[in-house]
């Protein structure tokens, strides 16, 4: 049976977008991450090695938000395709990449994107 793993409010300050001051200055972001996972063996083990490792998730969401993007959709992508293919154990991902305060007219607190893989 699919159980889910969540990994929620990573926070970053990272460089990302269409504008040069985006790149330049920098903005905030948060990072909300569940992962599908099946813990039987976990729950009987009691051992990490039978589970998803948060600090790994965390680890995997810095590392691609280091890299700056022009679009938090790319970046998305990224994650979810880096934790796919470095989390053995996880059947289904969803993602939500927020980015905070971004620089559009009128009063926006946040725009963020979700993805699946």
């Amino acid at each position: 049976m699919e159980e889910i793993i969540e990994v929620n409010g990573l926070r970053f300050h990272s460089y990302h977008g269409c504008m040069a001051e985006e790149t330049t200055i920098g903005g905030e972001y948060r990072v909300d991450i569940k992962l599908g996972v099946d813990m039987g063996a976990c729950g009987e083990s009691d051992k990490l090695e039978d589970t998803i490792d948060y600090c790994a998730v965390q680890q995997i969401a810095e590392r691609e938000m280091a890299v700056p993007s022009k679009l938090i959709e790319h970046i998305g992508r990224r994650i979810v395709k880096s934790l796919r293919r470095e989390l053995k154990l996880v059947k289904s991902i969803e993602l939500k990449l927020t980015k905070l305060s971004p620089p559009i007219e009128g009063d926006c607190e946040s725009v963020a994107v979700v993805m699946y893989g």
